[in-house]
């Protein structure tokens, strides 16, 4: 009978890379930077937030949440192996942008503008780049 198929869902394990090799990393770490930095597009002024500009508009619970999800990028970063050196640039990035967003008003004008999970993002695909190279994703 035509039209009578179920549709079956995706396990959500298929869904979500939740391996520990260096490529389910990769994943993990994009998807929470998209989400927490560039998800929803603003029009008028042409720019994308995401939730580290949303959430961090609500009074020290915003930044903690967001202070929470920017650790565990740089715990993702220490499983893959990062120096301590890189390690301490991405805590480094998290507690000024935290230190940022505990301002009134201006940390959250900053939070447009300074990008601490972007920046840790970039760290740690350059760590990829070099010491997994198969996990590289060419953008088309």
């Amino acid at each position: 009978m035509a039209g009578t198929e179920r549709i079956r869902p995706i396990p959500m394990q298929a869904r979500l890379p939740l391996g520990k090799d260096a490529a389910s990393v990769r994943q993990r770490v994009e998807m929470l930077e998209k989400v927490l930095e560039r998800a929803i597009h603003l029009p008028g002024i042409n720019r994308k937030v995401g939730l580290d500009a949303i959430v961090g508009l609500v009074p020290v619970a915003g930044d903690i949440l967001t202070a929470i999800m920017g650790a565990y990028m740089v715990w993702e970063a220490r499983n893959l192996g990062l120096s301590r050196w890189k390690m301490w640039r991405m805590a480094g990035n998290v507690l000024f942008d935290t230190a940022l967003g505990a301002i009134p008003l201006a940390g959250d004008v900053a939070d447009f503008f300074f990008r601490s999970n972007s920046r840790n993002l970039r760290i740690i695909r350059k760590h990829l780049d070099r010491h997994h190279p198969e996990t590289t994703i060419i953008e088309g």
